[in-house]
């Protein structure tokens, strides 16, 4: 927006009434005196008019500063934040990784005005070894701000898609690069599930077998698990195609009797028997009825199923006796404990992998009306 464009155009009625004014006085030479008065007044004149409109820009400069506050404020009707609890379990060495930025909008440069908030949440299973994981936790929210749509939230939403599959390329690409570079080079792969907020929207990129699930309350005020990723199962019919035409085979549920994942970032010796890095992504609209996002990977759905996990994490956000401490409020207490606990419970339940949990909180905003 044109911060002038709004300005008053300049007053010319005070001076055509003081030059008529002039002309019906018999005694004074009309064009002498006026031209004596401009020579006289117009740096005063000069003056006033510049501290006026200094005064005007200033004013106007405030207010649309505060319509735009106000506009952000109130085109994000839903607040977000993240919370992580992750466990080595029986494993020789923690292989997952992930990724919470609940602010990733500083991070971004050049966004059109009508993206008001950006914000990223990813898990990565590793397997093979934690090289692909961390790498991924590095590196693709990286590559996915780079690559970012700078157009306004029609064009973002037009491309975000094929910005992902980008991302998601770059990141196996280099990944690879890498791992070539080593003696013996790295066989390392990683499932991941990338939760990018744009405004109220959010958009979910996932590869392998981890999870993200919307808890989501129903009119019978009982809460359900929405999934919004797809398992890239082996033995899933299309996904079987893809390696059989790639020259691959599937036995035993596993990419050459080997790998459980069809989709993954690295896994080099499998990308030519049809292993791809392109994600799937979903986008999903959040509602007044939602409560929160759950990420994982998969150790925690070996032990737990999604109703599961959704009764366990209510339980625990429900107990009244849960009180703040410190600085965290009772929310922050419970949202850690319900990680904390969920991937405790997981490694009870003898799962035999690594536990990653992330949830999101999600707050509908309060309007001005129901703050006061």
């Amino acid at each position: 927006m044109d911060l002038f464009g709004d300005l008053p155009e300049p007053d010319h009625t005070k001076k055509q009434s003081s030059s008529s004014s002039l002309k019906q006085s018999p005694n004074l030479p009309v064009k002498t005196t006026v031209d004596q008065l401009d020579a006289g007044h117009r740096g005063e004149k000069r003056q006033i008019q510049a501290e006026t409109a200094a005064d005007s820009n200033e004013t106007k400069g405030k207010q649309q500063k505060k319509e735009v506050e106000e506009k952000t404020h109130s085109s994000i009707a839903y607040t977000l934040k993240g919370y992580v609890a992750d466990r080595q379990g029986e494993r020789e060495d923690m292989q997952d990784a992930h990724v919470i930025i609940d602010d990733f909008l500083p991070f971004v440069p050049g966004l059109h005005e009508s993206v008001h908030r950006l914000a990223l949440y990813a898990v990565f299973d590793g397997h093979g070894g934690s090289r692909a994981s961390r790498f991924a936790s590095q590196h693709l929210h990286n590559n996915l701000r780079d690559k970012f749509p700078k157009g306004n939230i029609a064009q973002v939403e037009k491309e975000i898609k094929k910005v992902f599959i980008e991302a998601f390329k770059k990141t196996d690409e280099d990944f690879l690069k890498e791992a070539a570079r080593n003696k013996p080079s790295w066989k390392d792969g990683t499932t991941a599930v990338v939760v990018l907020a744009i405004n109220d929207t959010l958009y979910i990129a996932n590869l392998g077998d981890s999870k993200a699930i919307l808890c989501r309350h129903r009119e019978n005020e009982t809460y359900v698990g929405i999934p919004l990723t797809n398992d890239h199962s082996p033995s899933v019919y299309e996904e079987r195609m893809r390696i059989q035409k790639a020259g691959g085979i599937v036995r035993d549920g596993r990419v050459m009797g080997v790998l459980e994942v069809a989709r993954s970032i690295g896994d080099g010796p499998y990308k030519n028997h049809g292993v791809t890095c392109i994600p799937d992504i979903k986008r999903c609209q959040l509602t007044d009825n939602d409560r929160y996002l759950m990420i994982a990977c998969d150790g925690l759905w070996k032990s737990y199923s999604v109703d599961e996990s959704i009764q366990f994490v209510n339980k625990i956000l429900e107990d009244d006796t849960i009180v703040a401490t410190g600085r965290r409020s009772a929310e922050d207490v419970k949202f850690d404990q319900v990680c904390s606990k969920l991937a405790n419970a997981a490694v009870l339940r003898l799962s035999g992998d690594n536990v990653t949990v992330v949830l999101v909180s999600i707050h509908k905003k309060q309007t001005a009306s129901e703050q006061s």
